[in-house]
């Protein structure tokens, strides 16, 4: 896809997302989640809602997010010390171990935070929805699909927000197929030398000084028998 391209389409004032310019925090998160749906191949549409996700859920900085609110706000709440985290607001220390995190704080880190975002809402591990239930061939319901995450809560701008990006990724010719792995052939093995001589006949073996004597006495015998007529 042509990188360049999907970001100035989305520094477009028509946009309605990051408006005429993007931080480097912007552009480095995006970029991360870019490379990741490349690697999985994921459809563009799916991306689009994703991004979309990603947008809302980390107040616009694309980068994982602690929940808001002071350290006396989040011990208030039942599912202390694991509070919301990463790209999607992660609860509770069951939902941050299925992605990996075994401790508070690890749903901050990329490698969590990309595998929480995908395969949360591409294999139902939050509410049980998944993006497959609302963008799926000709279907692509953007309101709806708010539910893969959190209900009805603000599903329209997450809607809007999702038609953006996917203007963006068509512009950028943004294609969801993972690269193939390329097979490099074995080197074959290198002939021995002897194998790359051209084959010859064999040369007639050396003639050596018995045989000219030979030679000479026959032609001498043949001289005197001439004689003799």
């Amino acid at each position: 896809m042509d990188r360049s391209k999907f970001y100035a389409t989305l520094r477009a004032r028509s946009s309605g997302a990051f408006g005429t310019s993007l931080t480097q925090g912007q552009v480095d998160g995006t970029e991360r989640i870019l490379d990741e749906a490349q690697r999985r191949g994921t459809p563009l549409r799916h991306l689009a809602y994703i991004l979309s996700t990603a947008y809302h859920e980390t107040a616009h900085t694309m980068q994982p997010v602690r929940e808001m609110g002071g350290e006396k706000y989040l011990r208030s709440k039942r599912y202390y010390p694991w509070v919301g985290e990463g790209l999607v607001q992660v609860t509770w220390e069951e939902n941050h171990r299925k992605f990996g995190a075994t401790a508070p704080g690890q749903m901050m880190t990329w490698p969590i935070a990309l595998r929480a975002i995908f395969d949360g809402m591409t294999k139902g591990m939050f509410t049980g929805k998944k993006l497959d239930d609302y963008i799926h061939g000709d279907k692509v319901d953007y309101v709806g699909a708010r539910r893969i995450v959190n209900g009805t809560d603000r599903a329209a701008d997450l809607a809007g927000y999702a038609k953006t990006f996917e203007t963006a990724l068509r512009a950028a010719g943004y294609i969801g197929q993972a690269p193939k792995t390329l097979t490099i052939p074995e080197p074959k093995p290198a002939r021995p030398a002897s194998a790359e001589k051209p084959i010859t006949a064999p040369a007639e073996p050396a003639k050596g000084l018995a045989y000219f004597l030979q030679l000479i006495g026959k032609a001498i015998a043949a001289l005197f028998s001439k004689k003799g007529h």
